[in-house]
């Protein structure tokens, strides 16, 4: 309903199905303003829930959880969610592999009640949610709230710019929250409730029909161009005659060279520079994993054994996939100098550990 009905809060479940279903589709000529096609409609709604609009978003982290909801609704498989911070300015980039938005939706999606009709309304843990529910409160609580790309069954990418020092969020974002099973033997997580561990939230809950990813604008380029090679009709992507053509989550592979990939990153919301795409397509910049694939791994990947350091008093010692793990991020990291100072690396980082030092070695590449 695009923002207009009462969502919910952390654990709040929010109007129950049966209530929103009796509450509009049992009133239809009543409720339902206008028929907008495309299967979406504009919804009346009362002076109660004009006011809750405004609230429905109260941080970023409720910005994420409506964004992915909206991608799943729209019947994606896959989501990639790309996200930054320069200063107060949080930006937010969702891909997705969905239905696409219609050309005629483009802008209407985010007005005042509009969502999809009943028949694709969800109820999940969150509550009630139908695609388009709750962008208009979005694009209320943000900078900006855009389609940048998307075409019938192409999927999407939508693009949130997000002032932070007006909409709150969780001061520790670059927290993994860890996993273990409660007395009901369900997935529980535990750690800062962050837009990481939002989306890890959503990946677990979806994880039958959804795959998550989140990184850089750099990373989730380098896993759409994975994905896109892992196609059984990846070769097609050589010889299209329009982008429009092509599936949005996989537009990131026609890329020939730097210039071009920087071009399609920034229709699709993602700004990177040429250097940075020169990086991509040179392999330095590794894919993401699906976010429940790398929470799983680290809860019980065979034969892991945790070290001991009560007992193991030789000096620190790292299992092989933390360190190749913890190299990957020491490369994230590398991004920061690589865009200030010009420079690039011809490898991945080295980690090595001795007995009461851990040593991490950037190799550049010669000339920069």
């Amino acid at each position: 309903m695009a923002g207009e009905t009462p969502t919910r809060g952390q654990g709040d479940p929010g109007i129950s199905l049966v209530d929103f279903v009796a509450k509009v589709s049992g009133e239809t000529a009543v409720r339902v303003e206008e028929t907008l096609g495309d299967g979406f409609v504009r919804l009346r709604v009362g002076e109660a829930e004009r006011r809750q609009a405004k609230h429905d978003i109260r941080c970023i982290e409720d910005v994420v959880i409506e964004m992915l909801r909206n991608s799943r609704d729209a019947g994606a498989h896959r989501i990639l969610v790309a996200t930054s911070r320069e200063g107060d300015a949080r930006t937010l980039v969702m891909l997705d592999d969905g239905c696409g938005v219609p050309d005629s939706m483009r802008e209407r999606i985010f007005d005042a009640r509009v969502t999809s009709k009943l028949d694709t309304v969800h109820m999940d843990r969150w509550g009630v949610h139908g695609r388009g529910m709750a962008l208009f409160s979005i694009k209320e609580n943000t900078r900006s709230a855009r389609v940048l790309a998307s075409g019938p069954d192409l999927g999407s990418s939508i693009r949130i710019d997000a002032d932070a020092s007006r909409l709150q969020e969780r001061k520790d974002q670059s927290t993994w929250p860890t996993i273990g099973r409660g007395d009901d033997g369900e997935h529980q997580l535990r750690g800062p409730h962050n837009i990481i561990r939002t989306c890890c939230e959503f990946a677990l809950e979806e994880r039958s029909g959804c795959e998550v990813f989140l990184g850089s604008a750099a990373e989730v380029l380098a896993t759409a161009r994975a994905l896109a090679q892992a196609e059984p009709t990846s070769s097609r992507l050589l010889f299209v005659d329009s982008l429009d053509e092509v599936p949005v989550i996989l537009r990131p592979a026609v890329a020939g060279d730097a210039h071009e990939l920087a071009h399609i990153a920034s229709s699709l919301g993602l700004d990177i520079s040429e250097r940075t795409a020169h990086r991509i397509l040179a392999s330095q910049i590794k894919p993401l994993r699906p976010v429940a694939a790398r929470l799983t791994h680290h809860a019980g990947a065979p034969g892991r054994r945790e070290v001991d350091l009560m007992r193991d008093r030789r000096g620190l010692k790292l299992a092989e996939d933390d360190t190749e793990e913890f190299s990957r991020i020491m490369e994230r990291a590398f991004d920061f100098i690589a865009e200030r100072y010009y420079v690039s690396l011809s490898a991945e980082p080295r980690v090595s550990v001795s007995h009461d030092r851990v040593t991490v070695t950037f190799d550049l590449e010669k000339g920069d």
